[in-house]
């Protein structure tokens, strides 16, 4: 049966329900994916959930299941964090309210009945006060959040810089986190600048078709024969190839351009 707390009663009601309960707040996030909401993650799955990495991007096949970790580890945090605010972005709205039914799902796994906020669409209120805010993919309308404790954005490599460079201010005075997720989409924008940069705060995970056990042999050499092999590559194998459009790869330009010349200045 579905509950719906009112916020004042949040700590007597996990008391009366589970009085040996640990505390929320130290509850390991992949026990409680496995017990609380019923997802069991494979080992690099349970490596970003466990993360307390401040800045996260994950490179990830089609179907690995980036989106449900990373819906996992959005509900962990509003869950256990009272009044912790969650952003979801993504190249549309529809990828956004996407993400959000995976979480309603998983929220509904905890016994409290999904329901919005009253201010925004495609949103999450829970009984601590903790939201989960699903945006729509234009920059001029997601401008007004502050002190964010999680941004995600997914199929970052198809949202524009523009919504990205809006996003980030809004973890400044929550000191919050940003998780990127995505497979790549050409040798362009931010994700593949964080991706392919040497800045060390970013926490980098990949997993390609060939590590995911959920994904067959059989099924990836059927899509190896019909794709074309830059498709297959990023879509499958996490590879950034060049740009739709490039006549060259900026990898071979890269190569042979020689910064040792005198005067040449790039």
């Amino acid at each position: 049966m579905d509950i719906n707390f009112d916020q004042e009663f949040w700590a007597q009601e996990i008391r009366e329900r589970e009085p040996d309960a640990r505390p929320v707040d130290v509850i390991d996030a992949v026990e409680f994916a496995r017990t609380q909401l019923g997802f069991v993650a494979d080992e690099k799955q349970a490596c970003v959930l466990r993360s307390k990495a401040k800045r996260g991007i994950l490179n990830c096949s089609r179907q690995w299941g980036k989106s449900t970790v990373t819906a996992a580890k959005a509900v962990h945090r509003a869950y256990t964090r009272p009044g912790a605010l969650v952003l979801v972005a993504g190249p549309t709205e529809r990828q956004s309210a996407e993400f959000l039914r995976k979480a309603s799902a998983m929220v509904r796994k905890l016994h409290i009945k999904p329901q919005g906020d009253g201010d925004n669409a495609t949103s999450l209120k829970f009984p601590n006060g903790s939201r989960i805010v699903g945006l729509p993919g234009t920059e001029a309308t997601v401008r007004g959040f502050s002190a964010v404790s999680l941004i995600v954005i997914d199929e970052a490599s198809r949202v524009k810089d523009e919504m990205y460079q809006s996003l980030r201010p809004m973890l400044a005075v929550g000191d919050g986190d940003l998780w990127l997720m995505s497979t790549p989409n050409g040798q362009r924008g931010f994700f593949y600048e964080a991706w392919a940069g040497d800045n060390p705060d970013w926490y980098r995970v990949s997993a390609t078709a060939e590590e995911c056990s959920r994904i067959s042999a059989e099924f990836l050499e059927g899509e190896r024969r019909v794709n074309e092999a830059s498709y297959f590559e990023q879509e499958y194998m996490c590879r950034f190839t060049a740009s739709d459009g490039a006549y060259f790869d900026p990898a071979l330009i890269d190569a042979a351009v020689d910064l040792s010349i005198p005067g040449l200045n790039l």
